[in-house]
């Protein structure tokens, strides 16, 4: 086998031009292959990196109606037969395997006004979260300190800040220590939280804006869940975040907690239940109808193969032909049909894996200037590189198996006579 090998390079290296444009077919072919499957990897990728978002791998499972987020704006719109979610029903969701963590939360706009001096703003969220919420949901705390026992035990009217509503609120300012009015009761401020890993979806169009920024609002505002019904007199229904093991989990792991959660709802004829997106599905749809062009596009790429494999079995013919002699030489010396078979095969074999060597590289090379030139999200992708290569060296096989079999099958007497 390595004599063969030995041999084929040899020819290839003697015949070089020859032999330069009859991998060229295969070299196009493969290089037009990995260049769409690097194209299908990377926006495979960028879909799910920008519809999942940040990487934090949770989930929220939050309270529809009609298909829609129900949302609490006054105590008026608090369903009936939706109770507090239980310590036990958390313990519940947080012994699904597919749980990493899970912490249960009340919310509220605030459009009303909420006063620091002569400061006035207004259109923030208030969060009511228990002591698992921060770390569930990827912040950390910059300045001050968490929630701590005791304030939920007492409940304390202390609040924290997100960094937007510090900004809007404080400006230079240092907020920790100062008191807020909301809705008349002063909370005084103990900490400014941040999102450990800020995500920054990538901005492309007027569309991509709306999506992301339309519904912004002037910040986030957490207090202790055992200190809601101060502001809002009632205990209210909660939503639940949970944090998957990993991110091919999150869809399983939101459709459990929501199957747990609406099982505590006591009304049956309720139309309000809970439900978590099926982010994994959004995704795997919109993958499937880009992969769905990419593939024809490499059926397309893979006719410059089938071009470059009849390239191949021509100059193998060629190359039969004018090596009659040296066959029938070989043969009268008492080389078999085997060997004379596998020696044109490896022949074949070693011109278009070097093609395909040549064509990865190219590709390679392909998918970096599209996504230098058009911003196209590429990324390479080992498994297909692997396929590319073994894949030119099969076309190789089967295209050099004709003119291997001829050679092979030549009469010795006939073959010496010709010379």
């Amino acid at each position: 086998m390595l004599e063969n090998i030995r041999l084929a390079f040899q020819g290839i290296w003697s015949h070089k031009m020859r032999s330069v444009l009859t991998m060229l077919g295969i070299i196009i072919g493969i290089a037009a292959i990995i260049a769409i499957s690097s194209t299908i990897t990377g926006t495979n990728e960028k879909i799910k990196s920008q519809l999942v978002g940040s990487g934090k791998n949770t989930m929220e499972v939050q309270l529809y109606e009609g298909g829609y987020p129900y949302t609490i704006y006054d105590s008026s719109m608090i369903p009936n037969g939706i109770p507090v979610v239980s310590d036990s029903t958390l313990s519940s969701i947080k012994d699904l395997k597919e749980v990493e963590s899970v912490t249960a939360y009340c919310s509220r706009y605030l459009s009303e006004s909420i006063n620091y001096g002569s400061v006035t703003i207004s259109d923030l969220y208030m969060y009511g979260v228990d002591d698992n919420y921060f770390e569930t949901c990827g912040y950390v705390i910059r300045t001050g300190r968490d929630f701590l026992q005791e304030d939920y035990d007492q409940f304390r009217k202390v609040l924290i800040l997100d960094e937007d509503a510090g900004r809007t609120l404080f400006n230079e300012e240092n907020p920790l220590g100062q008191v807020l009015e909301i809705r008349g009761v002063p909370f005084t401020v103990v900490g400014i939280a941040a999102e450990a890993q800020k995500y920054q979806p990538e901005i492309e169009s007027v569309e991509d804006y709306n999506i992301y920024y339309e519904n912004s609002t002037n910040g986030l505002m957490f207090i202790p869940k055992a200190s809601w019904p101060i502001l809002f007199n009632y205990d209210e229904p909660e939503n639940v975040v949970v944090k998957a093991v990993s991110t091919d989990d999150m869809t399983r792991a939101g459709k459990k907690t929501a199957d747990i959660l609406n099982k505590t709802i006591t009304d049956t004829k309720s139309e309000i239940t809970y439900a978590a997106a099926d982010l994994q599905g959004q995704v795997k749809s919109l993958q499937e109808m880009q992969n769905t062009t990419n593939i024809q596009l490499i059926w397309i790429a893979g006719i410059s193969l089938l071009v470059g494999g009849i390239g191949v079995m021509n100059i193998m013919l060629v190359s039969v032909t004018e090596r009659t002699s040296e066959i029938g030489l070989k043969k009268a010396l008492g080389a078999r049909r085997g060997t004379i078979l596998a020696q044109f095969l490896t022949e074949a074999a070693v011109l278009t894996s070097l093609g395909g060597v040549l064509g990865v590289f190219a590709g390679i090379g392909a998918a970096q200037v599209i996504h230098r030139i058009l911003g196209i999200a590429v990324g390479i992708s080992i498994p297909a590189t692997v396929i590319a290569v073994v894949m030119s060296t099969a076309i190789g096989l089967l295209f050099g198996l004709l003119p291997s079999v001829k050679a092979s099958d030549m009469d010795p007497i006939e073959a010496l006579r010709r010379e």
